[in-house]
């Protein structure tokens, strides 16, 4: 899909791999919008790019429903949906204080799959309202986690949310199939983003030391370069695609 003159909504586009994603596409002709935090960065980077700010809270699903309808109509159409939100904890199954409690596995998975797919569910909605351009209305963007397939002692609850968000690219991409739509989640290493960012470079060094190349944190930019690939070629389609330098996460 030509990404000059889309339509873009990126969801977390106040920081991060988000934002670099938003001012990559919108230097590539996009008009964006960002969603993100009330109290985030998000109306200085939509300033930037001039494009419109939305604070949401994802996880207010019905809220998030009407806030994307507004950003749709203001911006005349929907073609692409990048969704970087998400988070995480760290608990283990059974701990010295006993098994973990079900309200904080709810909340993750919450954040990151209930809240991707629903963001995902109403996206493909608009997309399939779009004229097709060479058969093709809408690109849905999510973000998973290497964590998906390599999951760490204590991040059983982010493991299981990002493995739902990898896990859904092929069916979605199936059912979306017929009305030209694609579906692609990208399972990021550990970046220079939010706790990450700023770090001495001997914490980066111990986080990456598994790293085949390059042996350091990701860049938000090297994200958004992938962002902009996957609109960019259509035969990208129902994967999720490692970001990762070759790392696998040991254990701990």
């Amino acid at each position: 899909m030509e990404i000059n003159g889309k339509k873009v909504i990126v969801i977390g586009g106040a920081s991060g791999m988000g934002r670099a994603s938003a001012e990559l596409l919108h230097a590539r002709g996009a008009s964006v919008a960002i969603f993100d935090r009330e109290g985030s960065d998000g109306k200085d980077v939509a300033a930037g790019i001039g494009g419109d700010f939305y604070p949401v809270d994802v996880t207010d699903f019905a809220g998030t429903e009407e806030t994307l309808k507004n950003a749709v109509e203001k911006l005349g159409g929907l073609h692409v949906t990048v969704t970087t939100a998400g988070g995480g904890i760290a608990k283990r199954t059974m701990s010295k204080s006993g098994p973990h409690d079900l309200e904080s596995f709810q909340s993750v998975i919450d954040l990151n799959l209930i809240a991707t797919f629903n963001i995902s569910r109403l996206a493909a909605s608009y997309m399939s309202q779009n004229e097709p351009e060479d058969e093709e209305r809408g690109v849905i963007i999510n973000t998973a986690s290497i964590a998906a397939f390599e999951g760490q002692i204590g991040q059983v609850a982010y493991t299981a949310a990002k493995a739902g968000i990898a896990g859904m690219c092929l069916t979605m991409a199936r059912d979306l199939g017929s009305l030209g739509i694609r579906v692609l989640a990208i399972a990021p290493s550990l970046f220079a983003t939010g706790l990450t960012k700023g770090i001495p470079d001997e914490y980066a060094t111990a986080l990456t030391k598994d790293a085949a190349f390059p042996k350091r944190l990701g860049r938000p930019e090297e994200y958004a370069k992938l962002v902009a690939a996957i609109v960019d070629n259509p035969m990208l389609n129902g994967q999720c695609l490692r970001l990762d330098a070759g790392q696998r996460f040991a254990p701990k």
